[in-house]
C-alpha cells in the first residue's frame, strides 16, 4: 500500500481521543489519593462525566462534517457517531449511579473510573473499525477492562466468580474469533472491509476458507452479545458484578459489538447474506426465545434483567438479519433506547439493593408503590418500555425493528419477535404489578440510599425514555441512512 495515500485525519477518532485524555487525567488526579488521603477523589466522577461530555461533543460536532478515515482503518461517519453517542450515554449514567454507589464496593474509585473510560473509548474504536485487525485490538482491550471491573468487588466472592469465568470463556471466544479473521485474510488477502468485499464480490475469494472464518466471527461475535447458545456466561457475570458495571455492559457491549457486527457483514461479506442471513434469523429465534422463557423462571432481579439483556440481542439481530438500511437504523435507534431502559432499571436495582449485597429478590418489591411511590414509577416507566408498551421509546423500537424485518422479506421473523415480545411483556408487567397491587412484606426493600446524582441519572434516563417515544423522529433523523454511507466504503 501507498503510505502517501494513506490519510491520518485524527477527527476519524477524536471522541475516543478525548476519552483516554479523560482518562489519562483521572488517573493523575487519583494519585493525590494515596496514603488513607482523599483530596480528589470526590471530583473523579465529574472529572470522568466532563471526559464524557466531551466526547459526546466531539460526536456530535462530527455529525455534520465531511466523512473521515484514520489510515483507512478507522472512519467517522453517521453509523459510527451514532454508536459513539450510544456508549457515551450508557457511560455518562454509569458514572452518575456510580457516584455513591462504587466507594461502597471499592475504595480505589480512580482506577475504576479510569478503566470505565478506557473501556468505552475501546468500544467506540469497534463502532469506527473498518480493518479486521483493528476489531480485534478493540475487542481485547474493552475485554480486559470488563474482565477486570466485573471483579472490583474483591471481598465478595460471586465478583471474583464472576469475574473469573468471564476471562476463560471471553479468551475462548476470542480464540474463535481471531482464528475466524485469519481464514477470511487466507480466503481474500484482505483485512479492511471495503478490498475484503471487492475480493468476494468479483469471486476471488477462497470459499473453503471463506464460510468457515464466517462461522468463527459469529461465534465470536455471539459470545460478545450474548446470543443463544454463546450466553452461557450472561446471568452469572450480570448477577456477580457490581451493579453499575452490570448496567453499563449490558448497553455498551452489545453496541460495540453489534457495530463491528454491521460493519463486518454488511460492508466485507454481503455478498453472502443469503448464507447468513438465515443463520442470524436462527440465533435471533433461538435467542429471543430462550431469553425470554429463562426470565420467566427468575427470582433475582438481576438474573431476570440478565436473560431480559439475552433477549433484547435476539431484537436487535433481527436488524441486521434483513442486510438493508432500514435494518441498521432501526437497530441504531433501538441501542440508543435500550441504553436509557435499561441502564435506568439497573439503577432502581442499585437503590434497591441492601448494604453488603449484589442483588436484590423480586419480592423485595413488593408494595413499593405504597412505600416509594416516586421509585416504583420510575421504575415502572422503564419496565413498560422493555415491554414495548406505547407510547414509550421501547414500543417505537420494536416497531422499527420488526418493520424492516416485514420490509426486508422476513414477516415470519417479525411473527415471532412480536410472539416472544408478548412473552417478555408478562415477566415486566409481573413486577409492576407486585409493587402496587401486592402488600408490603418484611422483605420489601426500602430504598434509604440518598444520591442526588443517581436521581440525576435516572431522571434523565425516565425523561428520554418517554421523549424517544413521543418524538422518536428526532433521532431516526438524525442519524437516518447510516447504513447507506458505511455501505459506500
Amino acid at each position: 500500500m501507498n503510505n502517501a495515500a494513506l490519510n491520518l485525519d485524527v477527527n476519524a477518532l477524536l471522541p475516543e481521543l478525548s476519552m483516554v485524555v479523560a482518562a489519562v487525567v483521572v488517573m493523575f488526579l487519583d494519585v493525590f489519593n494515596r496514603g488513607g488521603r482523599s483530596v480528589t477523589r470526590p471530583v473523579l466522577p465529574w472529572v470522568a462525566l466532563l471526559g464524557v461530555l466531551a466526547a459526546a461533543g466531539a460526536s456530535v460536532w462530527l455529525l455534520g462534517q465531511p466523512v473521515s478515515t484514520f489510515q483507512d482503518m478507522a472512519i467517522a461517519d453517521l453509523f459510527a457517531e451514532g454508536i459513539d453517542l450510544v456508549i457515551l450515554v450508557a457511560t455518562g449514567l454509569s458514572i452518575l449511579l456510580s457516584v455513591k454507589y462504587i466507594p461502597t464496593v471499592n475504595p480505589q474509585t480512580g482506577e475504576i473510573y479510569a478503566l470505565l473510560l478506557l473501556v468505552a473509548s475501546a468500544m467506540m474504536v469497534m463502532g469506527s473499525a473498518i480493518d479486521l485487525i483493528v476489531v480485534f485490538l478493540a475487542l481485547e482491550t474493552f475485554s480486559l477492562g470488563l474482565y477486570i471491573l466485573s471483579g472490583v468487588n474483591r471481598g465478595n466472592a460471586l465478583s471474583s466468580e464472576a469475574a473469573m469465568k468471564y476471562f476463560l470463556l471471553g479468551a475462548f471466544a476470542s480464540g474463535f474469533f481471531v482464528y475466524g479473521a485469519a481464514l477470511i485474510y487466507g480466503a481474500t488477502g484482505a483485512t479492511q472491509f471495503s478490498q475484503i468485499g471487492m475480493q468476494v464480490m468479483s469471486g476471488q475469494a477462497d470459499l473453503n476458507l471463506l464460510y468457515p472464518g464466517i462461522a468463527l466471527l459469529l461465534v465470536g461475535f455471539g459470545f460478545k452479545v450474548s446470543l443463544v447458545p454463546f450466553h452461557m456466561w450472561t446471568p452469572d457475570v450480570y448477577q456477580g458484578a457490581p451493579t453499575t458495571i452490570t448496567a453499563f455492559m449490558s448497553v455498551a457491549t452489545k453496541a460495540a459489538a453489534f457495530a463491528a457486527f454491521y460493519r463486518i457483514f454488511l460492508v466485507a461479506l454481503p455478498a453472502q447474506q443469503p448464507v447468513w442471513g438465515w443463520a442470524l434469523a436462527i440465533l435471533a429465534v433461538l435467542t429471543m426465545t430462550l431469553g425470554n422463557l429463562a426470565a420467566l423462571r427468575q427470582t433475582s432481579l438481576k438474573r431476570l434483567l440478565a436473560y431480559s439483556s439475552i433477549a433484547h440481542a435476539g431484537y436487535i439481530l433481527i436488524g441486521l438479519t434483513t442486510g438493508t438500511p432500514a435494518g441498521a437504523d432501526a437497530a441504531l435507534f433501538y441501542l440508543l433506547t435500550y441504553a436509557f431502559m435499561n441502564i435506568g432499571a439497573f439503577g432502581i436495582v442499585t437503590l434497591l439493593e441492601q448494604p453488603g449485597q449484589m442483588d436484590v429478590d423480586i419480592s423485595a418489591v413488593r408494595g413499593l408503590g405504597k412505600r416509594r411511590p416516586l421509585l416504583a414509577f420510575t421504575f415502572s416507566v422503564f419496565l413498560f418500555s422493555l415491554a414495548g408498551v406505547p407510547p414509550l421509546a421501547g414500543f417505537f423500537a420494536k416497531f422499527f425493528i420488526f418493520g424492516a424485518a416485514v420490509q426486508g422479506g422476513w414477516s415470519w421473523l417479525a411473527a415471532i419477535g412480536m410472539l416472544n415480545s408478548a412473552i417478555g411483556a408478562y415477566y415486566y408487567l409481573r413486577i409492576v404489578v407486585d409493587m402496587y397491587f401486592a402488600e408490603p412484606t418484611e422483605e420489601t426493600a426500602i430504598a434509604s440510599k440518598r444520591s442526588y446524582a443517581a436521581a440525576f441519572g435516572l431522571a434523565i434516563a425516565v425523561v428520554f425514555t418517554i421523549g424517544l417515544g413521543i418524538f422518536p423522529n428526532l433521532w431516526t433523523a438524525l442519524l437516518e441512512g447510516g447504513l447507506n454511507q458505511i455501505a459506500m466504503r
